[in-house]
């Protein structure tokens, strides 16, 4: 139980008519001292007294342009491991879900009409609870997801060669590769490598935000700058200062931004929106992109001096299925971290599950092979992974289809269509690894919950929706 006379909340979200509820709600409470911030950044640079630490963080997850920051949720995670996190939404979709479980959020709360009150009671509930148990430690990512690209090939090794000699100079890294073969695994292995290591790292997808927002979110903001803008903003540029700044998908940037971003790269300075001082920043910059960047000049779409001032170093990330049996050493790290993640044996392949996996084109890459291979973890039964328990969304021309009963069994209402097997979404996969630990743990919720680090009212309000079910007593 707390022992100081005060509550410390920090309440992180943009203004709006739900966060002002919400905060004018837990003020009502006297032993609740609310801190408010506007955005996880602003929140990062505030450095409070130890006796002024928050024991709970909430942040809204709908005050976002792109996917949540999961890097800078981590970040406050990680410096503030006592802190219970609560993550407020409208929508949440299954990858959302997984995240929130590798990242250490203790829970999440859809918003309704009740959820100012379920918020209200969770905080009750988490002040009686002891400090240790308040908030789980987020999962150690694996090695693969850490900044080391696992592989043998040929092509992963020269790879890595390139990574170490970028990591000597600040110059300029240009990744290219299809859509999941690890380019901001390669951003984060130059970083970890370089003198940069002890600063941010940060990445943004120019994919992922408005056009309208992209130049706030890269530059900043002055207070007042536009509608909204309640307060000064810091960019990424900024936020990334002495550290790696990676921008993935640079392709999507549009002609005119393309001009401000070049300016910006020459001057070695940004100005926020609606400011006028020019604010100097010190970044190793790391660009990524799936197209072709030279058609795309040639296209007349990317200003051909900005490409020249990106290209640096040129590294290309090969497609998964140009690396022959680097598909099993990868598909075994996979497995092997998820079942100690998840308290699962850690199985082999049958012949027959590696002939399988090398007979797959994988158009996903590695981050399709990543989740096809934890679900099949999560479906076997035997001593082994067997070719059955390995669902494929497409299947290559010569491979045999697999036997799905383990599948439709295991996932919530994946049946067949058509005549063909249905083969699960990344939801359905979700759904079935919690089905797995429920039944594993003869329905014991808060276990279940413990093991898979998400909030036991998330999986009660998927049971209550007939999307999980309790096995029989």
């Amino acid at each position: 139980m707390t022992t100081s006379m005060h509550y410390h909340i920090w309440l992180i979200g943009p203004d709006s008519s739900y966060i002002t509820r919400l905060c004018h709600r837990l003020s009502l409470n006297p032993d609740y001292l609310v801190r408010r911030f506007t955005s996880i950044a602003l929140a990062q640079t505030y450095r409070p007294a130890p006796s002024a630490a928050p024991e709970a963080l909430i942040l809204d997850g709908d005050g976002h342009t792109d996917a949540l920051p999961w890097r800078l949720i981590q970040k406050m995670r990680e410096r503030l491991p006592k802190t219970v996190f609560y993550v407020l939404t409208s929508q949440l979709e299954s990858a959302t879900e997984a995240e929130m479980l590798r990242r250490g959020v203790t829970d999440y709360i859809e918003k309704d009409s009740a959820s100012i009150e379920r918020l209200w009671q969770a905080l009750a509930q988490a002040r009686q609870r002891p400090a240790a148990a308040q908030a789980p430690a987020p999962t150690p990512p694996p090695a693969a997801e850490a900044g080391q690209l696992l592989g043998e090939h040929s092509s992963i090794q020269q790879v890595r060669e390139l990574i170490t000699k970028a990591a000597r100079t600040t110059i300029t890294v240009s990744v290219s590769g299809e859509t999941g073969t690890g380019k901001e695994l390669v951003a984060q292995a130059i970083h970890a490598q370089s003198g940069r290591a002890g600063r941010p790292f940060v990445a943004i997808n120019m994919a992922a935000i408005p056009r309208e927002l992209l130049e706030s979110e890269l530059f900043g903001h002055e207070k007042g700058a536009f509608t909204g803008a309640l307060t000064r903003r810091v960019g990424r540029f900024e936020e990334a200062d002495g550290g790696t700044l990676f921008l993935d998908e640079i392709a999507d940037l549009e002609l005119p931004l393309q001009a401000k971003l070049l300016r910006v790269l020459q001057e070695r300075a940004i100005t926020r929106v609606g400011g006028s001082q020019p604010v100097p920043f010190d970044v190793r910059l790391v660009v990524a992109t799936h197209r072709d960047l030279a058609a795309e000049v040639h296209a007349k779409r990317f200003r051909e001096d900005l490409y020249y001032r990106l290209l640096g170093l040129p590294i290309e990330l090969p497609p998964l299925r140009n690396r022959g049996h680097d598909i099993l050493l990868l598909a075994t790290a996979f497995v092997q971290s998820f079942s100690r993640l998840n308290q699962l044996p850690t199985r082999p392949f049958s012949p027959e599950a590696r002939q399988r996996l090398l007979g797959y084109t994988y158009p996903g890459n590695v981050r399709e092979l990543k989740a096809v291979v934890e679900l099949a973890a999560v479906l076997a039964e035997g001593e082994h992974i067997e070719a059955s328990d390995i669902p494929f969304r497409t299947l290559p021309a010569a491979a045999q289809p697999a036997t799905t009963s383990a599948v439709a069994t295991a996932t919530a209402g994946a049946k067949p269509t058509n005549g063909q097997p249905h083969f699960p979404s990344l939801r359905e996969q979700t759904l079935a690894i919690m089905q797995h630990s429920l039944t594993d743990l003869h329905g014991d919720v808060v276990a279940a919950a413990s093991r898979l680090r998400v909030g036991r009212s998330t999986l009660y309000r998927l049971i209550q929706s007939g999307h999980l079910q309790l096995p029989p007593n």
